[in-house]
């Protein structure tokens, strides 16, 4: 059984950081891509940010390149995204996915593991 679990959401203020954990277990780590998403109320999921099994290739969406780094630690089977300078827009609930494949998309479809999801509060 897969389970990914996430921590690190709270509130901040705009401007301001947090560090986004998921820990995965029941999965050779090393051998998928995981991903993160963002679903605001009401709204589509969508992809944030993605890293591929080999820990090289990562990829971002446009509205948060620059300001958002995702990383991956093998030994400890977990998957970090680093949020700088937060805006409101950055606020919904977040979720880690892990894919079907040792490459990252941006596909909701190609992931079959996610976490219960973690809230992020940016006050403006």
């Amino acid at each position: 059984q897969v389970q990914l679990v996430e921590s690190g959401g709270g509130l901040v203020q705009a401007g301001g950081s947090l560090r986004l954990s998921c820990a995965a277990s029941g999965r050779a780590f090393s051998s998928y891509a995981m991903s993160w998403f963002r679903q605001a109320p009401g709204k589509e999921r969508e992809f944030v940010a993605g890293i591929s099994r080999d820990f090289v290739n990562t990829g971002y969406s446009d509205s948060v390149k620059g300001r958002f780094t995702v990383s991956g630690d093998n030994a400890a089977n977990t998957v970090y995204l680093q949020m700088n300078s937060l805006k409101p827009e950055d606020t919904p609930t977040y979720y880690c996915a892990t894919s079907r494949s040792p490459y990252y998309s941006q596909n909701i479809h190609d992931y079959d593991y996610w976490g219960q999801g973690t809230q992020v509060t940016v006050s403006s």
